[in-house]
Parts: structure tokens; sequence; C-alpha cells
């Protein structure tokens, strides 16, 4: 079944030059929604056992022990689960797309297929493959249908993720010659005698830049507030909501469980990295005018406390119950982060669509022309910023709790500095929501109409998620929290 998953999106994509041209985005749709009914019989069978399930292991390069080495568990599933709602979101989101439909689509099946692989790779050249044709898919996402300075933000973001993927490349070969025997299976990998001293350090510093690029960390980011300013609403989406994980993924799936002694003694950097992006992201973001580089900078913002908590998990030796709830929370807040930026985007290109810009002192009392749409924007807003009751706060609260509880000094001042973060970024959201949202009319208010049909079927499914979450989380906490126990465990050797 994971093999029909992984390739259906792109087995559509084959097709759909066929079919015609009033068909081609209910296709689109169709084979998006099935990709996600698969996804969500899958985590059925899977339940909330630990272990790999699904898995498939051919030979692929025998000679240097390569294979087509594919498998889900308590990490990959919520990740495969989280791209197909997003990818499933842009279908329905671009339906009333006109211009190059069938490209359009064509590419973004093409990207679907591409992001489950590599969410559900056991095998590093695997993952490597995916990684890099992710690169290839976007950089034409963004110059094809992009707009403002797209052919610069497109060759910015392939120049620095593609240089990123090159160092994580010497990375992956670093863990391949220091394993007895030689392989590229992150399963072996994993059961392997760790490396120590300096050739662990140098591999952990090739895929800490490689993977700290892609997620992107302080001072990796700045490719992304261009990438996403120009890319469409829905490339932005899948940019931020789907892409951005791979790298946080690649950090909990390769670095700390086959880099442990590695991770241990650079943990401190990555407490420091992620405090550094926690609140750089939202200082940044809260001066921003142009409402779609404000939301880029608060992903910044929140992969740095993903960082902070496997940090965390690396840096303790103490409570090890602490230390899988920073974990499991890490795995939430990509999962959270996901769905609600992924909506903010979508929601952003509404407002682009209507007015023609994202500058924010331009728009005001939207809620009085479109109270739909203020309030799905107050609904993302305050899922962004942590409030109860939506995922936001359960992702942010097990990070902090985490964080904090593992019981060292350099965790309690990190995790309570980082705490800082929250304040600045209801700051800024509150901003958004008394100057476009509430305010007084501004110069394109009456530009802005009601959410339509399509725009309103792909938002919100993303938001009830995240709220749902947010009431009911167990069914992802008794998912992921398996997986968190042996990372932790596999640390700790």
């Amino acid at each position: 079944m994971l093999a029909l998953v992984i390739f259906l999106p792109l087995a559509v994509a084959c097709a759909l030059p066929a079919v015609p041209g009033r068909a081609v985005a209910w296709t689109w749709i169709g084979a998006a929604v099935l990709d996600l009914a698969l996804v969500a019989a899958m985590w059925v069978g899977h339940g909330t056992g630990g272990g790999v399930s699904f898995e498939t292991n051919v030979r692929w390069i025998p000679s240097v022990r390569a294979g087509y080495h594919v498998g889900v568990d308590g990490l990959s599933l919520p990740l495969l689960a989280l791209t197909a709602v997003l990818f499933a979101a842009c279908a329905v989101y671009s339906l009333r797309r006109t211009h190059r439909v069938r490209a359009f689509a064509i590419l973004f099946l093409f990207l679907e297929t591409v992001c489950l692989g590599l969410f559900a790779a056991l095998d590093l050249l695997l993952f490597f493959v995916f990684f890099d044709l992710s690169i290839v898919g976007m950089y034409f996402v963004i110059l094809l249908w992009g707009h403002g300075d797209r052919s610069r933000s497109a060759l910015k973001f392939f120049l620095y993720t593609f240089l990123g993927s090159l160092v994580l490349l010497l990375g992956f070969i670093g863990l391949y010659l220091g394993a007895d025997p030689n392989t590229f299976d992150m399963v072996e990998l994993t059961r392997t005698p760790p490396l120590h001293g300096g050739l662990g350090g140098l591999t952990l510093l090739a895929i800490g830049i490689g993977l700290g690029i892609k997620t992107p960390v302080v001072p990796f980011h700045t490719w992304l507030p261009p990438a996403h300013t120009d890319a469409p609403a829905a490339g932005s989406a899948i940019l931020a909501g789907v892409m951005l994980k791979m790298g946080t993924y690649g950090f909990v799936r390769i670095a700390m469980p086959m880099l442990p002694d590695a991770w241990r003694r650079y943990a401190l950097v990555m407490l420091i990295v992620g405090l550094v992006s926690v609140l750089y992201g939202a200082l940044v973001a809260l001066a921003q005018d142009n409402v779609k580089r404000l939301v880029a900078y608060t992903s910044v913002n929140h992969m740095g406390y993903i960082l902070l908590a496997l940090g965390a998990a690396g840096y303790a030796s103490g409570d090890a119950g602490a230390r899988r709830l920073a974990v499991t929370g890490a795995v939430t807040q990509m999962v959270s982060h996901g769905l609600v930026t992924g909506a903010l985007f979508l929601l952003c290109g509404v407002l682009d669509d209507r007015a023609g810009t994202y500058d924010l002192g331009r728009f005001g009392g939207i809620a009085h022309n479109a109270p739909v749409l203020a309030w799905l924007i107050g609904i993302a807003a305050f899922a962004s910023l942590g409030l109860p009751g939506l995922s936001g706060f359960i992702a942010e609260f097990q990070i902090f709790a985490g964080t904090i509880g593992t019981g060292t000094a350099a965790t309690a001042v990190t995790g309570a500095l980082a705490v800082l973060g929250i304040l600045i970024t209801a700051a800024l959201f509150l901003r958004v929501l008394h100057r476009a949202v509430l305010g007084p009319p501004g110069e394109l208010t009456a530009r802005v109409s009601e959410v339509r049909r399509p725009e309103l079927a792909a938002l919100v499914p993303l938001l009830a998620l995240s709220l749902l979450i947010g009431v009911v989380p167990r069914v992802l906490l008794d998912t992921i929290e398996p997986l968190s126990a042996a990372v932790v465990a596999l640390v700790g050797r």
C-alpha cells in the first residue's frame, strides 16, 4: 500500500496530458483526496505501536548496499498525513486557476510523490534523491507561477538549498564510511556502533548545515522570505507546510539516532541556534508590513522551537520523560506548523487575489466586508501564536515543559528565554488583526470580498484539524510517543 501512496500522484501526473481540459482540476483533486484516504487507512493499520510497518526493502545499488527501502512509523505517519492533507487542500484551492492549469497540476502531483517518498524513505540515498527532486519541483513553481522578482527568488532558493543538499550528501557519505559493513540503510545505521570523535563531529556538521538550510534556521534562513513572498499561494503553503519539515524530520530521523555521541556533545549549539531562531524570527516578523513576509518569518520562529526541543533532548542526561516530551512536542510542532502556516499562506493568497498586494497598511476593516474571511484569519492567527484549544498550544506546551523539565541550567534558561517568542508572536498577530481585520477601512478594503467555495473548502479542513489536535490530541500523541521513546533511547547510547 505504501508504494501506491507514494507513486499514485506521479502516475496521475503522467496520465494528466491525456485528460480533457475541463477535467484536469477535478482529476488532480480526485487523486489528492484518494491519496489522503489511503494514508488514513495506513494510519489505522499501523495503530499506536512502535516499530516500522508497511515496509518494502528492494535492492537498488547493491555495490554500496543502497536499496529502495521505505516504511512508516510514529514519525513518518503524521508527516505523510500532513503532506496528503496540504496537497489536497492546495488542489481544491487552485480549482479556479486558469493559467497553465495542466502544467501546474502535473508539477504539484510530482511534488506530492517526492514529499511522500522522502518521509517514507529508510535509505539515505533514497532520501537524498527525493530531497533533491523537491528542490527542482519548487524552483519551477516559483519561477513559472510566482510574482514580483520571481526569477531572482527562484534562483536564490535553488542555489541555497542545492548547496545544502550537496553538504548533506557529504554527511551521508561520512555515515556510510563509518558503518561496518558500509551501508546507506537507515535501519542498519541506527544499529551499528555510532561514530565517535572528530569524524562524528564533522559528519554532524555536514548533516546539520544541509538540514539547517532546508529547515531553515538562523543564519541559513535568508532564502526563505523572498521565496515565500514571490511564490504563488499554493506554492508557499507547500514550501512552508511540507518542505521545511524535511529539515526537522532529518534531524530526528538521521542526525539524532545515527550520531548520538556527536549530538550530545554539540546539543548546546542546537539549543542556542534554536533560541536565536525563535527570537530573531519573531522580532523580524513584528517589523514587517508585507503580510506574506511576516508569515514567512514566523516559520523561522516556529522551526526554532523544534530545534530547541531536539537540542534539549540531547543536551540533558537527567529526566528521560522530559526528553521524550520534548521530542514529542517537536514532532507535534511539525504537524501544527504545517496545518496553520499552510492556512495562513492560502489566506494571504486570498488577499492578493482580491487586492493584488500583501501590504498590511492598505487593508483595514475586513471583518465588515468579509466576516467569514475575518474569522478564518483570526483562527489561523490564534493557532499560530499558541492559543489553548488549538494545535500550537499542544506543541509548544510540550516543547517548553520538556526543555525546561530536563533539569539542567542551560535548558532551563534557553527554554525560559524562548517563551518570549510566544509573547512577540502574539503581539505581531494581534497587530495584523487590529490593522487589517478590525481597524478602520483601508484604501483596498472595498476590494476584499468574501471567501469563495473552493477557498473555503481548502481552508476549513486545515483549521478544523488544528482545532481537533488542540482539543483531542491523543490520537496524534499516541502515535508519536513510541517513536520519541526510541529516539531518546538511541541518543542515550
